[in-house]
């Protein structure tokens, strides 16, 4: 598609959108990206045009695609996949199902000759996530897969004090992230009951990995190598019908990376934690003349000049109020929801050519550390992160 023959034209573009009434996919993809575009009238163009998406819901339960599509106004929808992918009115297919049936749906919709865009991770395997990579290549189909963190408000803002050589040298990276998520027994939890069974593909060490690989990769420098421990904490939890089932999948991880230029991070995932930081994810960010603490949307910094000196003493009261010396960096630009944000991307991407970078071979790298971090834990060791050869 190009838009150089017709300056203002207006693209309609269909979406194939599967696994949408999860709450991932109701929430983010649906709602706060395809029709917040569609309500906005498309997706503005360099020459005055629109992108407009036109969406088709795809599921296997009738009953829930219905009471979507009758709370967004969407009314095309079908539980018959190889029925839509056959349909050339929607030359793109997003993939927001669990993990365990995105490999055979996206391999079906590029064998289709679709664009594909999807949730990570990508695959239940490395070997997974790398076919599928190989195959949109061959097939010369555009390919994605979602970022969304990279476009977070508190990580771009981060992205701009390293712009501006605001850290001097960066020395290392702190990441925090999780919350407390109900059991179930008495107070309903907040996450789908999969999440902690192993054999559904669950586990916060495959979903959480595959985030920190591209923010690391992306921000501080690529990962080199990972040590990483994992814990399932909480043996036992309640499922959407209330039944008590054995929780298999991890539920915490602590890993270690070693990146290039000699930076460490670490960062702490967990579904059993109780929060008493700044946002439900942190990242702090220490170097030689200053650091910064990135939240979900805000970010505080402590200059080289700011910085109080502490001396050691547990015999009287702490005497310095540790966040006194922080600043708020302040709102200079306008952020929208990042999944919306990553969503437009795409869209040019297919219908203008702009560039994507963020494609099935990134998708791969997180299934690659994620996998490594389970290797890690059994093997009680640190690993190099090699890198993929397409």
């Amino acid at each position: 598609m190009s838009e150089t023959e017709a300056p203002a034209q207006r693209h309609t573009v269909g979406i194939i959108m599967n696994g949408v009434t999860g709450r991932m996919g109701t929430n983010q993809h649906l709602l706060r990206s395809i029709v917040a575009i569609r309500e906005q009238g498309g997706v503005r163009t360099p020459a005055g045009g629109t992108i407009y998406p036109e969406p088709i819901l795809v599921g296997r339960n009738l009953e829930k695609l219905r009471a979507l599509g009758k709370r967004t106004g969407i009314e095309r929808m079908s539980t018959d996949l190889d029925a839509v992918l056959s349909d050339d009115a929607y030359p793109i297919y997003f993939d927001a199902q669990i993990t365990g049936r995105r490999y055979g749906a996206v391999k079906k919709a590029i064998e289709a000759g679709k664009h594909v865009y999807c949730e990570k991770p990508t695959g239940t395997s490395l070997e997974e996530a790398l076919d599928l990579y190989r195959l949109a290549k061959a097939a010369g189909v555009k390919h994605g897969v979602v970022q969304d963190k990279l476009w977070l408000p508190g990580l771009r803002k981060l992205k701009r004090l390293m712009e501006a050589e605001f850290f001097g040298e960066i020395l290392s990276v702190r990441g925090d992230f999780g919350y407390w998520v109900f059991e179930g027994t008495s107070i309903p939890a907040q996450r789908p009951s999969w999440n902690y069974r192993k054999e559904d593909d669950g586990g916060i060490m495959v979903d959480m990995l595959c985030h920190w690989r591209y923010v690391l990769d992306n921000l501080f420098g690529s990962v080199k190598s990972v040590f990483c421990l994992g814990a399932t904490h909480l043996p036992e939890r309640v499922d959407e019908r209330g039944e008590t089932y054995r929780a298999t999948a991890d539920d915490a991880a602590y890993a270690v990376f070693e990146l290039a230029g000699g930076v460490v991070a670490q960062f702490n995932s967990s579904w059993v934690t109780r929060v008493r930081r700044d946002d439900l994810l942190t990242v702090h960010v220490d170097g030689t003349r200053g650091s910064a603490v990135a939240g979900l949307r805000d970010c505080r910094i402590q200059h080289y000049g700011n910085t109080p000196k502490p001396i050691w003493n547990p015999d009287i009261p702490q005497p310095i109020d540790f966040y006194e010396d922080w600043s708020t960096v302040p709102e200079q630009e306008v952020y929208e929801n990042a999944f919306k944000v990553q969503w437009e991307l795409y869209l040019k991407h297919v219908v203008l050519d702009d560039p994507f970078p963020n494609d099935l071979l990134e998708g791969a790298k997180g299934v690659q550390l994620a996998e490594l971090g389970l290797k890690s834990w059994e093997q009680r060791c640190m690993l190099p992160v090699d890198d993929l050869k397409e």
